[in-house]
C-alpha cells in the first residue's frame, strides 16, 4: 500500500527519494517491490505447463513434465515446475495399485461363523482357524526357498 502511495506521488512530480523519506520506506524496497510486482501472474509456462498436465490425464508430476516441456521447447528446471504446479493447484492423480475384487453382495452360500469370536475353545481340536493374508506367490515361494536353505524349516511356519 505504501509503495502504491510513492508510485502515485512519482507520478505527481515529486522525487522518488523525497516521498520514500516522508513515509520512512528505504528506496531499495519500493523499488524492489516494484520489481516484484512487474512479474505477470500468468506466464507463458504455466499454460504450456497446464495444458501439458491435462494431455497427460492428470497423471504426470514434476519430473515427467519437465521432459514433456523440453519437448515443446521449453528450459524450465524441476523445482520452477513444481512451484507452477503448486501455484496452479494441479496435483497428479495416483493410479491405485491394488484392485480391490472383494463382492460382498452375492445369492452364494456363506461358511457359518462356528467360532462366534470366542477364542479360546474349551478342548484341543474344537476349532480350525486360517488366515487369507494378501501377498503375492512369488514372496511365498521365495520365503520358503530362503527357510530350505537355511537348513531347513525352523519353529516359524508362517510363510508371509
Amino acid at each position: 500500500m505504501i509503495y502504491q502511495l510513492v508510485h502515485q506521488m512519482q507520478t505527481e512530480a515529486i522525487p522518488v527519494q523525497q516521498s520514500c523519506r516522508v513515509l520512512d520506506v528505504s528506496r531499495s524496497c519500493y523499488y524492489e517491490a516494484r520489481r516484484r510486482a512487474a512479474k505477470p501472474v500468468v506466464c507463458k509456462t504455466s499454460v504450456h505447463l497446464k495444458a501439458a498436465f491435462l494431455a497427460s490425464q492428470q497423471s504426470y508430476g514434476s519430473r515427467r513434465l519437465v521432459t514433456a516441456m523440453a519437448d515443446a521447447g521449453f528450459r524450465v528446471g524441476r523445482y520452477k515446475v513444481r512451484s507452477l504446479m503448486r501455484q496452479a493447484a494441479l496435483k497428479p492423480v495416483w493410479k491405485r495399485k491394488f484392485v480391490h475384487t472383494t463382492d460382498s453382495k452375492h445369492d452364494l452360500p456363506v461358511a457359518a461363523n462356528v467360532l462366534n469370536r470366542q477364542f479360546n475353545p474349551p478342548a484341543p481340536n474344537m476349532a480350525y482357524v486360517s488366515d487369507i493374508t494378501p501377498g503375492t506367490v512369488r514372496s511365498v515361494i521365495a520365503q520358503g526357498y530362503r527357510e530350505i536353505l537355511s537348513n531347513g524349516v525352523g519353529d516359524n511356519r508362517s510363510f508371509l
